[in-house]
């Protein structure tokens, strides 16, 4: 296998081993993605990290907004994060060039004389547009085509339904192109496997199941349905409350999990997010909040920790065989919703070639059937 190559699953269940074109992350661009922790920026410090291979300075202003650059100054190419931020610019450690935080624009160039005619606002260090939410900085990684008239959808925020929550964060490093950390994402089948444990699910738990699946806008819906009986935590639920239980989740483009948990007055919402960093690792971003007042934070990180180490030395094995170029399927039903994941990515790729709108893969609610 030459080198740089990737095994890239395809709408119909074929695989492909050619190197990776710029279209394999293309369509991840115009889109929010959570960066880093919102508590992960201290005072003045600036902070680093990375998405879709571009390096980000971020930061936050002396007034509190929030705000995120390409790393690297355009004169020379260094990275602006070893410069100096006074709460308004950034200025470069190696010239002094001094940028606007919130707009990268240029407000300064030390070394120019009252005879130099470069007009310095006309120059620009990369800048994308910052929010922060659910507590997190995200940043919405805007392609190079972008204009300036361009509006910027609003970044995505995890849905309550009462004053007082709690909520807490998790994350962890998957050693794969984003496509493979997103479709393990939405897997319906590998649970009794991969997630064995007391509390949780056994191999022999086992059984058939029906579930309902619709199209909403970018993605799809598995339809309000009573959670699987073979899971511990959704039967003391129903226990406390004496009313039904019902879950439902969505997934959508290009790599959102959103799930919704409801019992009488009580509920649970959460959103996972697979963060494309490089082509070949990704980020699980988990962020949950509910109203149990029977479920302390530590506890339940305790077992969402538990879950994403599964997940991650799952997908650190599958990077293993990857490496050997192999040809890989999707079979029906258990992996439909990767395949609608295939078709959705690439109608939004011709839709933004041709200007039409986005087609949807689902003419209407289907049911599938599968075994966990």
């Amino acid at each position: 296998m030459n080198q740089g190559t990737r095994t890239i699953l395809q709408p119909n269940g074929a695989a492909t081993g050619e190197p990776e074109r710029e279209g394999d992350l293309g369509f991840l661009w115009d889109f929010w993605y959570p960066v880093l922790r919102s508590t992960e920026i201290v005072g003045s410090r600036l902070a680093t990290g990375m998405l879709l291979e571009v390096p980000l300075v971020l930061g936050r202003t002396s007034d509190g907004r929030a705000f995120a650059m390409r790393d690297s100054c355009p004169h020379r190419g260094i990275p602006l994060s070893y410069g100096r931020f006074d709460g308004k610019t950034v200025e470069c450690s190696y010239h002094g060039w001094r940028f606007d935080a919130c707009s990268g624009q240029c407000v300064e160039i030390p070394s120019l004389t009252s005879q130099d005619k470069l007009k310095v606002d006309r120059i620009f260090a990369g800048h994308y547009p910052c929010e922060e939410l659910d507590g997190y900085v995200w940043v919405y990684m805007s392609g190079p085509e972008l204009r300036q008239e361009q509006t910027v959808p609003a970044a995505p925020k995890l849905a309550t339904f009462s004053a007082k929550y709690k909520i807490t964060h998790l994350a962890c490093d998957l050693p794969a192109h984003v496509d493979h950390g997103i479709i393990g994402l939405m897997d319906p089948a590998h649970g009794p496997f991969v997630h064995q444990s007391w509390f949780w699910r056994s191999r022999g738990s086992i059984h058939e199941k029906r579930k309902q699946f619709e199209p909403i806008p970018n993605g799809f819906r598995m339809s309000p349905h009573s959670p699987s009986s073979n899971s511990l935590p959704y039967q003391l639920l129903k226990k406390m409350t004496g009313e039904p239980v019902t879950t439902t989740i969505d997934f959508i483009l290009p790599n959102r999990r959103l799930e919704e948990i409801r019992s009488g007055k009580l509920w649970f919402t959460s959103q996972t997010t697979v963060t494309p960093v490089r082509r070949d690792l990704c980020r699980i971003d988990f962020v949950a909040a509910w109203n149990l007042f029977f479920l302390p934070v530590p506890i339940f990180r305790t077992f969402g920790k538990t879950f994403l180490r599964q997940d991650q030395e799952t997908m650190i094995q599958q990077a293993e065989g990857l490496k050997h170029d192999p040809h890989l399927m999707l079979i029906d039903d258990a992996d439909r919703p990767a395949k609608w994941y295939f078709a959705l990515k690439a109608n939004l790729l011709e839709s933004r070639r041709t200007g039409a709108s986005v087609a949807h893969p689902m003419s209407g609610p289907v049911t599938l059937r599968w075994r966990s």
